[in-house]
């Protein structure tokens, strides 16, 4: 597997598995972290691995050549913000770590062909689950100006949402916009000439903002958080890692409110972030924030 996973020496550091203990991860992608778990919690100790990609889930159980492992790695095609039921559904007990590693895997971005990566010409899907209802798609050619505009924006953080925004409904109104490589033209054409030289990529924040916006993914994480101390055992650890503004915040309020409500206990006063060798060998950990806490 080519998945490298973000702070993974850090997540282990901090969920601190141990012989026989239970995990959950709720976005378990390539199983980098699943993995390593499973190496320390060994011969009995479980992880409970969840992904909203059910191609994801199926590459992960045909790449796993480690049998004591497959036992011991119980995964599940479905939405974290349904963690309660899953766990119930799977009888899974015992629980001593979450994790929530909030990025995309390097597979949906490379291989999946939905539309996630600005530098491939592929339909505009960008669902990791593909019975979602909404896509990309239908977003840039059906929802109003106002709305596209508010979605880059606030998902997005991109400041010229309103100018992309306008160039996507005057596309829209010549011919529909069906693939990454349109859209990323509509938005060349819509910014200023400075902007396309940036270190980010000039369409970086309008694919982000679709991507959250098509999978919910900002109030999925609002259901989940809560849901997340109710399976935790007491003692038992949670860990984040979020890749924007917007995530981290709502991460950073969360744990806050819990620690003063004596919920929790901080792990870490500010969020880890990757080293600079890290960042070296995976690019895309650069922007990485770990914010860990222990149930009281």
């Amino acid at each position: 597997m080519n998945h490298v996973p973000v702070l993974q020496k850090e997540v282990i550091q901090y969920l601190d598995p141990k012989t026989n203990e239970n995990f959950i991860d709720c976005t378990v992608g390539g199983g980098g972290h699943a993995l390593a778990i499973l190496e320390r919690n060994v011969p009995k100790g479980k992880v409970l691995g969840i992904d909203a990609d059910p191609e994801t889930i199926k590459n992960l159980q045909s790449g796993i050549s480690n049998k004591e492992f497959k036992k011991r790695l119980i995964l599940v095609s479905d939405n974290f913000a349904n963690l309660k039921e899953i766990v119930r559904r799977e009888r899974f007990t015992k629980v001593l770590g979450i994790l929530f590693d909030l990025g995309m895997s390097s597979w949906q971005l490379e291989s999946s062909g939905r539309g996630f990566s600005f530098l491939k010409q592929e339909p505009l899907d960008m669902r990791y689950d593909p019975k979602g209802p909404l896509t990309a798609e239908k977003i840039v050619n059906f929802w109003s100006e106002s709305e596209i505009e508010k979605t880059l924006r606030e998902y997005g953080e991109e400041k010229f949402a309103g100018t992309i925004a306008r160039e996507i409904v005057r596309e829209r109104n010549v011919r529909p916009i069906k693939s990454t490589s349109q859209l990323v033209n509509i938005i060349r054409r819509a910014v200023p000439s400075g902007y396309l030289h940036q270190k980010i990529h000039f369409a970086t924040r309008t694919f982000q903002a679709l991507r959250i916006a098509v999978n919910d993914e900002l109030n999925n994480l609002e259901k989940a958080l809560p849901q997340s101390l109710e399976v935790l055992n007491r003692r038992g650890r949670i860990a984040v890692i979020s890749f924007h503004s917007l995530e981290d915040r709502i991460v950073k309020n969360f744990l806050k409110q819990k620690v003063q409500e004596n919920v929790l206990q901080a792990l870490n006063k500010k969020p880890i972030t990757p080293s600079r060798e890290e960042i070296k060998i995976n690019p895309r950990s650069r922007s990485a924030k770990l914010r860990a806490a222990i149930k009281i």
